[in-house]
């Protein structure tokens, strides 16, 4: 079993923006949810746990490691893929590979040859493996990157934003690989689209501003709404008044009219009906919070 253990991580960037702030996670084997909006600090905690910044305070252990103190051991054990995974013109996708595998250290050419032709047949890129990455779809790019991460069989991978861009079938196509390799190794999914957690993901933390602001499972999240997320469909130009008067906590265009939910400990009106909150409503509902608080 591998663990992830995050103590107080804190990190300011010279301009004085608190990128992270005193964040506390534990995180064991499978596949892990960071769900926050653009420039919640998500990308600058990948980064921190990858190596490529140092915190400013606290510590990161992998099994018991201190990987801040310790940069080589993270380097060995991690498999990244980066929110912008740059890829070389006019390179085959086995030749590229080949190439990483070697910068990883995979220096015996046979069973480097091995793993680098089993990985594009797990990400189902063998039969392209001649082609040049650069001519690959954004969705075979993705895949190709998730090889490039598990080459030198890491126990921790991390994977930024990663279906961005995509079209919804290479978006399944993508999560559903993930999820075969996320059963025996840590894997973190940074993202901002709350489908993809709610797919992919037994265990979850929401951040904002720099902080998480609530962690756990996410049927537990849902399950603490029960009874309190309210529909009602309105006119449009009705929108303003009823944000006066309720905590709407999301808005749904449907058929041209405003489709509203709202978190309410009982009935609004008689013309509201209750709902089965999904994560999203969760998500929203958070974000909310923090906004009446700010």
């Amino acid at each position: 079993m591998n663990k992830l253990s995050l103590k107080n991580i804190s990190k300011t960037y010279s301009n004085g923006v608190k990128a992270i702030e005193k964040v506390n996670l534990d995180i064991s084997n499978g596949m892990f949810g960071l769900l926050g909006p653009n420039g919640a600090g998500k990308s600058s905690l990948m980064k921190t746990i990858a190596g490529l910044q140092r915190p400013d305070s606290g510590s990161i252990l992998l099994n018991e490691v201190d990987i801040v103190a310790d940069n080589d051991f993270v380097k060995k054990q991690l498999g990244f893929l980066p929110q912008d995974f740059g890829v070389y013109p006019k390179i085959s996708a086995y030749s590229l590979l080949n190439h990483l595998a070697t910068l990883k250290g995979l220096l015996d050419s046979s069973a480097r040859k091995e793993q680098v032709l089993a990985l594009l047949d797990k990400v189902n890129l063998y039969q392209q493996r001649n082609k040049d990455v650069y001519t690959f779809s954004g969705g075979m790019r993705q895949r190709f990157g998730i090889a490039q991460a598990l080459l030198g069989n890491p126990q921790l991978i991390i994977v930024d934003e990663p279906t961005a861009g995509l079209d919804p079938e290479e978006r399944n196509r993508f999560n559903n690989l993930l999820s075969e390799i996320g059963e025996d190794i840590v894997i973190i999914l940074s993202t901002h689209l709350v489908e993809d957690v709610k797919n992919l993901c037994p265990n979850m933390a929401v951040m904002h501003k720099g902080k998480v602001i609530a962690q756990g499972k996410p049927s537990h999240f849902v399950s603490s709404l029960a009874g309190t997320v309210w529909k009602k469909t309105i006119d449009k130009k009705a929108k303003t008044e009823y944000e006066q008067h309720f905590n709407i906590i999301s808005t749904t265009l449907v058929e041209g009219k405003l489709s509203i939910h709202v978190y309410a400990e009982e009935r609004p009106d008689s013309h509201f009906e209750v709902l089965a909150p999904t994560l999203e409503d969760y998500y929203f509902y958070i974000m909310n919070q923090q906004k009446q608080v700010a």
